[in-house]
């Protein structure tokens, strides 16, 4: 595997665009990056969700005095250097974690694949033909809860073929679920982590949007919403152990904020690379999922996840879901693509920069034992509260 540029981890449009995120000098910190200068602003807001709560967050973000740290690709390559992890941090602190599934027509193949293949990566090539003759058509076509999905279900239904799985993927309602809890996400550079007992599993390249308690988004970032296929595929009840483990959630490298260079329209029009370099067998894989072709508008999953009916006092990060299931073969031919130790995942975005993670076994990585009570306790013994 070559080395990762610093530069290649930052937007294309990086002298425009305004980023914010966490780094660690005697604790957590805010930073703003502004024209490729990286400012502490941790005087000002001690914490990522405390300044998306500001209604001038932007003029914070853009102008708030703070300590000069100097260029951003230096500061990446600092990070890139350090031990996994320990400098640069998950961009978000006290927000909540939620992911969004099945939201791709692609997607929601792949997981009635894994359900009706009950986690036995060794079915899924004859499931994914019978499925796809089944189906027909194009499902990235239809909207979700409309009539022509209505006809689609009942069809599909009298010929027993409907799935728990194809109810939210073009039923009225959209499937958001806790991903991670507050404090738990790895950054840029850190490892993360896949359950021993898993023998099918991937990355999911996603966009993630930063969303203030109003229910305001307020800027977007990337996320590898770790996968475990066969977890998930034994029971969709076994989706919290499949989803939420050590170091199962990565978010980064920085939040960009939404302005007049960057918009929830960029982010509809987005494209999302995937690339995976096997570290022990020079396995490749490289794929793409493109936002447009999404079955559900990013804000109507804000207004699924948040409102009068269910509040976030901290904000939330939201995954909006991917259209990205690896199914290239890894070894046996038809068993499909599953991680090995060591592989190195690289999610992209022209707009938002990359997130680069090494993959190993939750139980071997870094415990998670840095929270929001530790966090308090440090920013009071710093004088920040």
């Amino acid at each position: 595997m070559q080395p990762i540029s610093p530069a290649s981890l930052l937007p294309a449009d990086l002298a425009q665009a305004l980023l914010v995120g966490r780094i660690w000098r005697d604790g957590p910190c805010v930073v703003a990056v502004r024209g490729g200068e990286v400012v502490d602003i941790t005087q000002t807001v001690a914490t990522v969700a405390e300044l998306f709560e500001r209604s001038d967050a932007l003029d914070i973000a853009r102008h708030a005095p703070g300590i000069a740290l100097g260029s951003v690709q230096a500061l990446l390559e600092q990070a890139l250097a350090a031990p996994a992890g320990e400098l640069l941090l998950a961009p978000c602190d006290l927000q909540a974690v939620k992911a969004c599934g099945v939201t791709f027509a692609v997607s929601l193949l792949e997981r009635v694949i894994e359900e009706q293949a009950g986690g036995d990566a060794a079915r899924a090539a004859s499931l994914r033909a019978a499925l796809q003759t089944t189906l027909g058509g194009d499902l990235s076509a239809l909207k979700p809860g409309s009539d022509a999905a209505q006809r689609l279900k009942q069809q599909l239904q009298q010929r027993g073929a409907w799935s728990q799985y194809m109810e939210v993927g073009i039923g009225p309602d959209a499937e958001v679920f806790t991903k991670a809890q507050p404090m738990s996400s790895v950054g840029c550079g850190a490892q993360v982590g896949l359950l021993p007992s898993s023998a099918w599993n991937n990355p999911e390249p996603e966009i993630v949007l930063a969303v203030n308690s109003r229910g305001e988004a307020l800027g977007a970032t990337l996320g590898n919403d770790v996968n475990l296929r066969d977890i998930e595929g034994r029971s969709a009840l076994l989706l919290g152990k499949a989803k939420d483990n050590n170091g199962s959630c990565a978010i980064g490298p920085f939040i960009r904020l939404f302005d007049e260079h960057f918009t929830l329209d960029t982010v509809r029009q987005a494209e999302v690379s995937l690339l995976i370099e096997g570290a022990d067998d020079g396995f490749v894989l490289e794929g793409a999922s493109f936002m447009r072709e999404i079955s559900r508008d990013p804000l109507d999953l804000v207004r699924q996840t948040a409102g009068q009916y269910h509040q976030y006092p901290d904000g939330f990060m939201l995954f909006l879901g991917t259209m990205f299931s690896p199914v290239k073969d890894r070894g046996a031919q038809g068993g499909g693509f599953t991680h090995h130790l060591g592989d190195r995942v690289t999610i992209a975005s022209a707009s938002l920069g990359a997130l680069v993670n090494e993959v190993q076994r939750c139980d071997a990585i870094t415990p998670w034992t840095f929270g929001v009570r530790a966090l308090y306790q440090n920013l009071a013994k710093r004088g920040l509260l």
